[in-house]
């Protein structure tokens, strides 16, 4: 399958002939030239400086994302008011949900295109790059699709406040609009990852992002377009997101470079991606699946816990991307590591990954409940407001070291090509756990407290279970592998 409306765009990026950035080829193998050594060598010296200078720039690029909504909310809340803040807000596990699977096949695009990055197959590199980029289109429009069509009776399932509905409707509608950008966006970034490069998306967000919050504050305070006003903004900045790293990727000097000619679906590489990174993003879509029966919960509680929850949320969840940012780090250096034949060093990294992610998260989950107010306030001033939202903040933060083992664990067999064992634990120890207390110990004990609890509960569960798949399956790739795991040691 041919995209030539994008050849037009990478004429001038993609112009150069793939031979060109071709050494020589040994054994049917291609070999990196000079400048595609350029990027950093995930395959050789020490791990932990390089976990961080690729986890911290990921975390960053996450964290401004997130403000992105943050932004939206911030802006709805002071200018609005808490209704259309709430319309906004209960939106976020319905957006969670439809999104995450194709975002996770975007991990399983970043796997495919590491592995061959550690064989130094450069002609797979390509193949992987603009098979990715074509499953992004299709996706795209998909979700977009849909997305109208499921917006209203979504927000109906959610049992929605009446006195918020139909702003929640619109937000979202405008919101799916903008899903092909989302979807570009996740890809791109992942090819670069794949690379060990996370300061390139990193740059072009932060452009966006301020974009998104000039556009926001023009939308909503001079034009009085609440929530359509933030649900544009977004798109408009998601836009240019994904425009300049598709630009990055046309001018690349490697074989992640984007060619005129070569936008084609690659069977058995398509086939790949979709077998990582379909059961990575229905792991996704398994928190999203029981946050959306939470939500539901948290909306019988009343609009004031609903505003509260959806401020709260936009905090903690910037501790939650550094502890992913390890995770998604896992995936790359295992991927590369694995794909080189080196099972020590993948070993390695997991055990580095896991000790860094505890330190660094922690360390944030602490400084966000200290200022917790403080934070909370920039939502929206109303008592009632940060009271609920501080409530959740600190539950979920304080034991976010938990939920720090479930992710790199994930991650780092993810990187080894196993997908469906961590998506299967997941959707047992979250989806399964959280479910049955909504129906069960929160139907008897209806407080807000008692919803809260269940986030630790979950990932407690996960973790335990968790611990033992990663052992069972890593034990199954040394059979496998016999020796030869231990060769590069």
């Amino acid at each position: 399958m041919f995209l030539p409306g994008l050849h037009r765009i990478c004429r001038r990026g993609c112009g150069r002939s793939p031979g060109s950035v071709i050494k020589k080829r040994i054994g049917g193998v291609f070999t990196f030239s000079k400048k595609v050594k350029e990027q950093p060598d995930l395959l050789n010296g020490s791990i932990a400086p390089k976990l961080m200078a690729f986890a911290i720039p990921l975390a960053m690029t996450s964290i401004l994302q997130q403000l992105f909504n943050a932004a939206d909310i911030a802006v709805i809340g002071q200018f609005a008011g808490k209704h259309a803040m709430a319309a906004v807000g209960c939106n976020s596990p319905v957006i969670a949900l439809t999104v995450n699977l194709f975002v996770g096949v975007s991990i399983g695009a970043n796997v495919i295109i590491a592995n061959f990055t550690g064989q130094q197959d450069e002609r797979r590199i390509r193949e992987s790059v603009h098979t990715a980029m074509v499953l992004a289109i299709i996706c795209g429009v998909f979700v977009t699709c849909v997305g109208q069509i499921i917006a209203r009776p979504m927000i109906s399932l959610l049992d929605t406040p009446a006195v918020i509905a139909p702003m929640a409707v619109k937000y979202l509608r405008i919101y799916f609009m903008g899903m092909i950008f989302i979807m570009l966006y996740n890809f791109e970034a992942a090819i670069f990852r794949s690379q060990g490069d996370t300061g390139t998306p990193l740059r072009c967000l932060m452009i966006s992002g301020i974009l998104n919050v000039i556009l926001n504050l023009f939308f909503v305070i001079v034009l009085k377009m609440d929530v359509a006003g933030v649900a544009l903004a977004t798109v408009l900045s998601n836009g240019v997101s994904a425009g300049l790293l598709f630009w990055h990727l046309c001018r690349a000097k490697s074989a992640v470079r984007l060619q005129k000619g070569s936008f084609r679906l690659e069977g058995s590489i398509l086939k790949d991606i979709l077998r990582i990174g379909v059961p990575s993003g229905l792991q996704g879509v398994v928190f999203s699946i029981s946050n959306l029966v939470i939500q539901s919960a948290i909306n019988s509680l009343g609009p004031d816990v609903v505003a509260g929850s959806a401020a709260a949320f936009n905090m903690e969840v910037l501790g939650y991307y550094i502890l992913n940012s390890f995770a998604q780090a896992a995936v790359t250096f295992v991927g590369q590591n694995y794909g080189a034949g080196n099972l020590p060093r993948c070993r390695k990294i997991t055990r580095q990954a896991l000790i860094l992610d505890e330190v660094c998260a922690m360390s944030v989950a602490a400084l966000l409940i200290i200022f917790g107010h403080r934070i909370l306030m920039l939502f929206n001033p109303d008592p009632a407001v940060i009271h609920f939202g501080y409530i959740r903040a600190t539950i979920l933060l304080s034991t976010q070291a938990l939920n720090v083992v479930n992710e790199v664990l994930s991650g780092a067999m993810r990187g080894y090509g196993i997908s469906v064992v961590p998506a299967a634990v997941t959707f047992i120890g979250v989806c399964g756990t959280r479910i049955l207390w909504v129906y069960t110990v929160f139907r008897h004990s209806h407080t807000w407290y008692t919803l809260m609890a269940v986030y630790p509960v979950s990932w407690l569960i996960t973790m335990v279970v968790m611990i033992a798949a990663y052992f069972i399956s890593i034990k199954k790739i040394r059979i496998r592998l016999g020796t030869s795991g231990d060769a590069n040691n």
